[in-house]
């Protein structure tokens, strides 16, 4: 009897607290405009201003991106993703990238190549904040530049 009144008091509490399996990931979905003022662009490409519009459905990702880019122009494509770890074709400014993104704790976790004229490899980190108001994309660049970022993004 006193096993029973254990199972229906303990098992509810660690659902509630995300400790069992099936915990939920960070809730990315909605539009994110960069600050540019509190990200560090280090020696890679400069965004004057960018926008993304992020749809997470299940494990299937899709990053509407608006940007203009110091040297480049203004663009806006979309990036389509299975966060399963399988790899994703897409297509910015006419060059194939190829892409696996994967969950890592609460970070997600994108690696690309970048197929240009020069090939380049990008690690995209994606974190949501606490309050769940700023996304913070940390990426490790190498290829033509070796660069570090970290853009930061509030929720619109």
């Amino acid at each position: 009897m006193r096993r029973d009144l254990v199972k229906r008091m303990v098992v509810p509490l660690i659902m509630a607290s995300g400790l069992a399996s099936g915990e939920t990931k960070p809730n990315l979905n909605g539009v994110w405009k960069m600050d540019p003022a509190r990200s560090d662009f280090g020696t890679g490409p400069v965004s004057e201003s960018r926008l993304d519009k992020i749809s997470l459905d299940g494990v299937n990702l899709k990053d509407t991106i608006a940007q203009k880019l110091r040297r480049g122009g203004e663009s806006t494509y979309d990036m389509l993703y299975t966060i399963d770890g399988k790899e994703c074709e897409n297509h910015v400014r006419g060059n194939l990238v190829k892409s696996a993104a994967h969950w890592e704790g609460d970070e997600l976790l994108i690696d690309s190549q970048v197929f240009a004229l020069r090939q380049a490899a990008i690690q995209d980190r994606w974190s949501l904040s606490a309050d769940g108001k700023t996304i913070t994309l940390r990426r490790h660049m190498t290829g033509a530049v070796t660069a570090e970022q970290t853009l930061v993004f509030d929720r619109q």
